[in-house]
């Protein structure tokens, strides 16, 4: 009853102050139709021969390999403004549940089906209503408020993703409210389907989600997020980052997870990373990636380390600029608290991995 009656309440609001919206702000008129997004390729090698390190896409070993095709329209008319989002490939791939098998997969608790992987995926697709200057409505299937990076390689440093994203949600479908009280405070709440990364709630929509965002000062801005829901538990996160001059950059992500009913398990995981990042050129930013995350004792991660234990990550990234294209040359040094996580090259357990990748990505 409860969840109904809050649903009831967002749809009144929605409803009710459209009907006057036009009266309390200025048309803005027909907006051109806008197209983004990104194309990229990568060659990976692991010094051990194997693909040791099990974090999101660029998963290949020894191969030059495609990572997706990333389509974007968004269109404003009014007071009114869509987004789609679509990417075909293997980074653009995903499960539709947490730790899901290809194939058709059955949602949690219910007997209800989707589908695992796909060579296409939705990324985005959400309609938003302006109903003041100062609030707005938007509703449908969205990129996650939670964590520092995405999946689009055209807006991440890093081309390989760090553990925190590969647990994290990577979508949210529902319907939220954004506030902003200032230039330097908004804050946004909604309702959200239980199950992260898809757009079929499995009759469930108990995940309450909420940002405040915060910018102290000129270019430091803080997000401090929250995810809660009984099916898929809770997830506190603080993604900020602070461009401290014109050269020099610093990021943070720390987040700390529960599992909800929706899992098997009991326990979660925690986590933080560090992006300090320098121009060293107009065409040329060097950047580190350290990162820590652990796995709560009795817990199962989709990518990480084994229950009780902890990795610790160094990622030596550069971005090399030339025009729309950019060229990224990366090595990176995992380390685990217990050599049960990695191989050698002769197929031994080994607490340490290191590969290097060089990817190029053409954003538009």
């Amino acid at each position: 009853m409860k969840k109904q009656f809050v649903l009831f309440v967002l749809a009144a609001t929605f409803f009710g102050f459209a009907a006057r919206a036009q009266d309390t702000i200025k048309t803005t008129g027909d907006a051109p139709l806008v197209l983004s997004g990104s194309v990229d390729t990568y060659w990976k090698t692991d010094f051990s021969g194997h693909a040791n390190i099990p974090t999101s896409f660029a998963n290949e070993n020894n191969s030059v390999s495609i990572g997706m095709v990333d389509l974007g329209l968004k269109k404003s008319v009014g007071n009114a403004s869509f987004v789609g989002e679509l990417s075909f490939g293997p980074r653009g791939q995903q499960q539709s549940l947490p730790n899901a098998d290809p194939g058709l997969v059955t949602f949690p608790g219910t007997s209800e089906t989707g589908v695992g992987y796909s060579s296409y995926h939705i990324q985005n697709l959400y309609v938003s209503y302006n109903l003041t200057s100062k609030f707005n409505l938007t509703a449908g299937y969205m990129s996650t408020f939670i964590g520092y990076e995405v999946i689009s390689p055209a807006a991440n440093f890093n081309y390989s993703t760090s553990y925190l994203f590969t647990n994290g949600p990577f979508q949210n479908a529902g319907l939220k409210a954004t506030y902003t009280f200032s230039d330097k405070v908004s804050l946004m709440a909604g309702i959200f389907n239980d199950y992260w990364n898809v757009y079929q709630s499995g009759g469930k929509v108990n995940t309450f989600g909420a940002q405040l965002t915060v910018t102290p000062v000129k270019n430091w801005t803080a997000y401090l997020n929250v995810a809660t829901g009984p099916e898929s538990g809770t997830e506190f996160d603080l993604t900020t980052n602070y461009q401290i001059t014109s050269a020099f950059k610093l990021g943070l992500n720390a987040a700390d997870f529960t599992a909800g009913e929706a899992y098997s398990y009991k326990g979660g995981f925690s986590g933080v990373a560090l992006y300090p990042q320098v121009a060293v050129s107009k065409v040329v930013t060097l950047g580190i990636r350290g990162e820590y995350f652990d796995t709560k004792a009795g817990a199962y991660v989709t990518a990480g380390p084994p229950p009780g234990e902890s990795v610790t990550g160094i990622t030596f990234t550069a971005n090399i600029k030339a025009g729309p294209l950019t060229f990224i040359p990366e090595i990176r040094f995992d380390n685990s608290s217990k050599s049960d996580m990695f191989v050698d090259g002769s197929g031994n357990y080994t607490s340490g991995a290191t590969q290097f990748l060089l990817a190029a990505v053409y954003g538009f």
